[in-house]
């Protein structure tokens, strides 16, 4: 299931960029709720911002996991940028990969908070993350203290399979496109990672935004 991407251009699926209805988004809220994901509807990006900001505390360590939901938010500037919180990604940045590089992993994968999105909500509550180097998989799927994610609802998916459709048919392709555009190379789906339930209360949260973001 792993795509051959080297010189050739991929064509995204816009199947997958619908935006699901509203029978839909709850169907998947109600699910994901009944599976230990707390889930908050927001009607718009201003509405999954200002949620997003209620649920972390001011001085709260968070690492913000690379997304393009959270660049079209603005999010990434507030948090990284921002002396009310303690970005784990702007210490990292002050450190030398060459010489601390087991340290700043360690950091990367042990954060209070980590926040990012997902590629794939299915209407019976399951969650995928496709990644290259995986290094957002370990904090979401244990090792955060808490996470949360910012989702457009266009994720949300009939089943599992749909939700590996859209990771290799919709997601790839931009991403591949706008990784040749910003550093000259193909991506790949290297690692996935698929959570069906959480085991711990209020460990996992998810805004289930009602408009596209991201892909």
């Amino acid at each position: 299931m792993t795509p051959e991407v080297e010189g050739v251009k991929l064509v995204p699926n816009e199947e997958f960029a619908r935006l699901a209805s509203d029978e839909q988004i709850n169907r998947s809220a109600l699910a994901l709720e009944a599976h230990g994901i707390r889930t908050i509807l927001a009607a718009n990006g201003e509405e999954a911002r200002k949620t997003l900001f209620e649920l972390l505390p001011e001085g709260a360590e968070v690492f913000l996991a690379l997304s393009t939901t959270l660049k079209e938010l603005g999010v990434t500037e507030m948090i990284d940028n921002s002396d009310r919180y303690n970005s784990v990604r702007a210490r990292l940045a002050r450190m030398d990969r060459a010489t601390q590089n087991r340290e700043m992993v360690k950091m990367g994968a042990v954060p209070e908070y980590i926040v990012g999105s997902v590629h794939a909500v299915t209407e019976d509550g399951s969650v995928i993350i496709a990644s290259n180097s995986g290094s957002q998989l370990a904090p979401y799927a244990a090792s955060a203290a808490r996470v949360i994610w910012v989702v457009g609802a266009q994720k949300i998916v009939r089943t599992l399979e749909d939700g590996f459709r859209r990771v290799y048919e919709y997601a790839l392709p931009l991403e591949d496109a706008r990784l040749m555009q910003t550093l000259g190379r193909h991506s790949s789906v290297n690692k996935l990672l698929v959570v069906h339930r959480e085991v711990l209360p209020d460990r996992t949260n998810m805004i289930l935004v009602k408009e596209r973001l991201g892909y």
